[in-house]
């Protein structure tokens, strides 16, 4: 099977404005990120740990919002419904990649406020760049065999009721029985969210009670703005798993539309906040993007 026909869209009266409210959302989300990059990337001084994760923080966030935008925009704007399930594999795959760089952010925060003493000789670019790699060579894995199996399934129809090619969708649209078929995601899904989201809130939780025993008023604030930062990004992006995951728990019986709108805002909050909460709330890189856009008199009142 080569392509599907996506048709979680087609009860919406207003799919104009859909798109276009989507096609802005990717927009910014493709600003906000590469002018992370490019500060980031453009100054040697921030050629650090931290910022080499917010990077790669970066990279994932345009990788995992175009898969889906781009299939949104073009289904509601360019009105072309036929799109290759080789997207899932990219959907899928950022998905992956963002729990692990999200973790991989919440131990090197741990590292420095636990051992300031001994952070840049643990915690250096070289091994950061060697973590990145293990995230993403195990992301390809990990999704490669997913994908393997939507690949070896038979389809009766190539039709899609909701709004981007993504696992449960596809073996929704197979001549299979489904219910078989989640064993394999709910393992993987029960990972980040029993595993690796519960030890993210408890490195925090760690953090928080570090910060309160420090003595200097300026590291303790630099700290707590640092580890706020680091927690909208958190919740930005786990906060609809967890809603989706309560909602089946107890019950809750979601139709096509409730669906569709909490995949469309898993996949487009998080990569919007990513970057605007890293351009408001970390200092380097908001100076340096006051030098870059502020004119020189500007910056001279402010100073």
């Amino acid at each position: 099977m080569n392509g599907f026909i996506i048709t979680g869209f087609d009860h919406l009266q207003n799919q104009k404005l859909l798109g276009f409210l989507i096609l802005i959302t990717y927009m910014l989300i493709l600003l906000g990120n590469g002018i992370n990059l490019c500060i980031i990337l453009t100054n040697r001084h921030l050629h650090k740990p931290m910022y080499i994760l917010i990077c790669n923080l970066a990279v994932v966030d345009i990788m995992f919002s175009s898969t889906c935008s781009t299939t949104m925009i073009s289904v509601l704007l360019a009105e072309i419904k036929t799109v290759s399930y080789y997207s899932t594999y990219f959907y899928h795959l950022g998905d992956f990649t963002e729990c692990m760089a999200l973790t991989l952010m919440a131990i090197d925060r741990l590292i420095a406020i636990r051992l300031p003493l001994r952070y840049h000789s643990i915690v250096t670019n070289s091994r950061t760049f060697l973590l990145i790699s293990l995230t993403w060579l195990a992301g390809f894995a990990v999704i490669g065999f997913v994908i393997s199996v939507v690949d070896s399934v038979p389809y009766c129809q190539p039709v899609i009721r909701y709004v981007f090619c993504e696992y449960a969708s596809m073996i929704r649209a197979a001549c299979v029985n489904p219910e078989q078929y989640f064993f394999i995601p709910v393992m993987i899904s029960l990972w980040p969210m029993c595993g690796q989201f519960p030890f993210i809130v408890c490195t925090y939780a760690v953090l928080a009670y570090s910060v309160t025993k420090l003595s200097n008023n300026s590291s303790k604030k630099q700290m707590i703005n640092t580890c706020v930062s680091h927690l909208i990004v958190l919740l930005s992006f786990y906060a609809p798993k967890l809603v989706s995951g309560i909602l089946t728990r107890i019950g809750v019986v979601l139709n096509l539309t409730e669906r569709n709108a909490i995949l469309i805002v898993a996949s487009l909050v998080s990569p919007l906040i990513n970057p605007a909460v890293y351009c408001t709330r970390t200092k380097e890189i908001r100076t340096r993007l006051a030098d870059v856009f502020l004119p020189p008199s500007l910056l001279g009142t402010r100073k």
